[in-house]
């Protein structure tokens, strides 16, 4: 599939000098397929045939910029679906275009995963090497390969070998984007199904005990908004998505249910009401406009997280601390103070009780409890 911008010129009443009406060409995309007729859409925009002022030159190039990215919209429309497509051609699209174009889609949805789809797209131009696979041509021997490639490839951040974690992001990106593939019947079967995943390796999940916690209170930070932010996420189980897209619209009061928070989450877009504590909303402070983000301006970089174990280590706390530990944090306080485990995945909005388990393992009362069971021998 190619789409064309093209022009064609028109009379349109309206923009008259002394001189007569000024000529304008109507803007309109070209969509061409091979053995398809042409089919054209009209993008009702108008620009000058021949420009003379500086205004009328403005126009002419903000008007094609919105064009050209309706065109490119389009376009993306059409190389994840495939839609409008032959159904004897959909196949014979570039893999490594597709998942490129796939990626961008998902880097506008979300800032974090984005970035993983488009590291996955920079392995994947790596392990192909050139080579212009379509894709009906991805099969066993290509995702076997794949595998193999990101068990021995080096970092892109030029640290060692991908991390098994890492690996598994990736390659579960390439099954992700051949499973919409097949849904969007660009092929005939999914490759996938017969193909095993990646084995991640199991991680420590960092967090703060109750007393680090208060340490943390206690200690003066250099970016208040920031310490708000990890706080409220410490209190709530928030991921930081989801708390910086934090408005006071979303958080309600009543005398049956107390604090509230109806949010639609930014990772998985399912809709939750999340019951919070009253400690929670007064960390947030003053009450803004109702639509106003509350941590408007707090982006997430490399900055932020140094500022934020600065924070740490001046509280006198030697742990390696990331915003995400405030959600951890959450999880295994609930978990340490007998709430079962149940309660927690909702509060985390977990899909399935297996994500949340893992938390069990961070903190696990029973076995501590039996350590301290052993009489006194010294």
């Amino acid at each position: 599939m190619r789409i064309h911008l093209r022009k064609r010129v028109s009379q349109l009443s309206g923009d008259s000098t002394a001189k007569g009406t000024k000529k304008m060409s109507s803007l309109y995309l070209a969509f061409q397929a091979p053995r398809q007729k042409t089919r054209y859409e009209w993008l009702k925009l108008y620009v000058y045939e021949s420009p003379k002022t500086n205004l009328e030159k403005e126009h002419n190039k903000e008007t094609m910029q919105l064009a050209e990215s309706i065109r490119a919209k389009r376009m993306l429309d059409f190389q994840t679906t495939g839609n409008g497509f032959a159904s004897s051609e959909k196949g014979k699209i570039s893999f490594l275009e597709y998942f490129r174009l796939l990626a961008e889609k998902k880097a506008d949805i979300s800032n974090g995963n984005g970035g993983n789809w488009k590291r996955t797209y920079e392995h994947l131009k790596d392990y192909c090497n050139g080579a212009d696979y379509t894709l009906e041509s991805i099969d066993d021997r290509f995702l076997d390969g794949f595998k193999d490639y990101l068990s021995k490839d080096i970092s892109r951040r030029g640290k060692g070998n991908i991390n098994p974690n890492s690996a598994l992001s990736y390659f579960n990106k390439v099954r992700a984007s051949l499973r919409e593939a097949y849904i969007n019947k660009m092929i005939r079967e999914n490759p996938c199904a017969r193909i095993k995943g990646i084995k991640g390796k199991e991680t420590h999940r960092q967090f703060l005990t109750f007393e680090e916690l208060k340490q943390l209170v206690a200690t003066p930070c250099d970016n208040e908004l920031l310490r708000k932010a990890f706080l409220f996420s410490a209190l709530t189980g928030l991921r930081w998505s989801d708390v910086r897209a934090m408005t006071w619209d979303k958080i309600s009061y009543s005398e049956a249910s107390a604090w509230t928070i109806n949010y639609t989450q930014k990772k998985t877009k399912g809709s939750e009401v999340l019951p919070v504590s009253e400690q929670a909303i007064r960390v947030l402070g003053e009450r803004l406009p109702g639509d106003q983000e509350i941590f408007d301006g707090l982006k997430y970089h490399t900055w932020m997280n140094e500022q934020l174990q600065n924070w740490v280590d001046e509280a006198g706390i030697k742990k390696k601390i990331t915003f995400h530990c405030a959600r951890h944090s959450f999880a295994t306080l609930q978990l340490a103070n007998d709430t079962d485990i149940y309660t927690v995945s909702k509060l985390l909005g977990h899909k399935h009780l297996k994500t949340t388990e893992i938390y069990t393992k961070v903190i696990d009362r029973k076995k501590i409890d039996a350590a301290k069971r052993i009489p006194e021998l010294i």
